[in-house]
């Protein structure tokens, strides 16, 4: 069963993260939609956490609604921070993309402070722990799945056998 959710929830990722980018090339995707879809995506995944974590009603709810929260916030930062890539960067440009960098990490690690403490509220120790294992998993998943499509994709380690 929990096979069937995972998969069915990677697809429900993977159509909504291949869509936006055909609707991009046909110039029909509006900003509302494209958050909508965020939105549907986070709370999909919200609700796959809590399968795993076989979470009660209520404390699903409050989980539900916390981690779309907590995502909403995280997109809205990453769209303030836009590291600059090309190869022939002055001394200056290196420097501002460094700073930039460790600010960003600052701002997020201060994020996920704050929904720790609200997650602290309604569930353990150990399931707290347990939502970012399998928060990390699925996108170390995501990422390996768009590696194929050409997608943007991180550079970190790859999936393990």
């Amino acid at each position: 069963m929990k096979k069937i959710i995972l998969s069915a929830f990677c697809a429900i990722i993977m159509a909504l993260c291949t869509t936006p980018v055909f609707a991009q090339a046909k110039n029909t995707t509006t900003q509302k939609e494209k958050v909508e879809k965020r939105e549907q995506m986070a709370e999909a995944h919200a609700k796959h956490i809590c399968s795993q974590l076989a979470l009660d009603d209520a404390t699903s709810q409050k989980f539900i609604v916390t981690y779309t929260d907590y995502q909403k916030e995280v997109w809205a930062m990453k769209k303030n921070f836009h590291q600059n890539h090309h190869k022939e960067m002055t001394e200056a440009e290196a420097e501002k993309n460094i700073k930039d960098q460790m600010e960003r990490k600052r701002k997020m690690l201060d994020l996920r402070e704050k929904y720790y403490k609200k997650y602290s509220q309604f569930l353990t120790q150990k399931q707290i722990q347990r939502v970012y294992e399998i928060e990390k998993r699925d996108m170390k998943r995501l990422a390996a799945g768009n590696k194929g499509r050409g997608h943007r994709h991180h550079h970190g380690q790859g999936p393990r056998p």
